[in-house]
């Protein structure tokens, strides 16, 4: 039997135990009473947070409210809500088809951002090699190029079940991974945190997509920044940094939906 190419990471120093408190404190918040009544209110509310998150960590940043009044047109604050908005519609074609279900993340993100013909389309497949060439990077940029689209096509098959951890642990890799990869022209940022909420949303560990991961992130951006480059070093160490992060910034997430649970019940009475 193949060895899980994942199951090592549990092994690195207070991950395991990390993986186990942000299950914990996803399961209390998701028995929050203000889901029984007003899920789908809360529900609005955490995709809101969660895209606003998301365009402040690809650089950028506007107020919730000034959001939420609907004045804002930035282009790529409107790809982030395009993408959260869509999330649950994709969920079953996520482990079926990732590939398919990435380019269409980067068509909702980087329309109006990107030349409509890099949308949806993984910089390998692009003829990226063929520009270095051009420029005279020569065999090396072909390599790197066939390298990286290895690197996400090994990617896709974790997603596709070829890992059996937690999906704590598969959603910052693949955070992570697309990060690190940034496969996509634009903002490749908000596709890659979709991708991991996406994640958690498809294995059913929060099948709502309530957890507002992003939020965690933007709440401790310097130590996303990085976990992230940490991460992309590929040493023991640094996939410990970046996974440590990422459990934090779920348990965040989870607190974050709590307080919206609370003032939604705060405003409902």
């Amino acid at each position: 039997m193949t060895a899980d190419p994942l199951a090592p990471l549990l092994a690195l120093a207070d991950v395991a135990p990390a993986v186990d408190r942000a299950r914990e404190r996803v399961d209390t918040s998701l028995r929050h009473r203000a889901l029984r009544r007003h899920g789908g209110r809360v529900a609005a509310e955490v995709s809101l947070r969660s895209a606003v998150a998301s365009a402040a960590l690809e650089g950028y940043a506007h107020q919730l409210e000034t959001v939420r009044s609907g004045v804002v047109t930035d282009p790529v604050l409107q790809g982030a809500l395009r993408v959260a908005g869509a999330l649950p519609g994709l969920a079953d074609t996520w482990t079926r088809a990732p590939g398919q279900v990435l380019a269409r993340l980067h068509v909702l993100a980087a329309r109006d951002v990107v030349p409509e013909p890099l949308l949806g389309r993984p910089l390998a497949d692009r003829g990226v090699a063929g520009a270095s060439v051009a420029s005279g990077a020569g065999a090396t940029g072909r390599s790197a190029d066939a390298a990286e689209a290895a690197r996400l096509a090994g990617l896709l098959e974790l997603v596709a079940g070829g890992t059996k951890v937690s999906p704590l642990v598969l959603a910052a890799v693949v955070h992570g991974e697309l990060l690190a990869l940034r496969p996509f022209a634009g903002p490749s940022g908000v596709v890659a945190r979709a991708a991991a909420r996406l994640t958690l949303l498809a294995s059913g560990f929060d099948p709502r997509g309530l957890v507002a991961v992003d939020v965690g992130h933007r709440d401790r951006e310097p130590e996303y920044v990085g976990a992230a480059g940490a991460f992309a070093t590929g040493t023991p160490d640094g996939l410990r940094s970046w996974l440590r992060h990422y459990l934090a910034a779920v348990e965040v997430g989870a607190d974050q939906l709590a307080a919206i649970g609370d003032e939604t019940l705060a405003t409902a009475s």
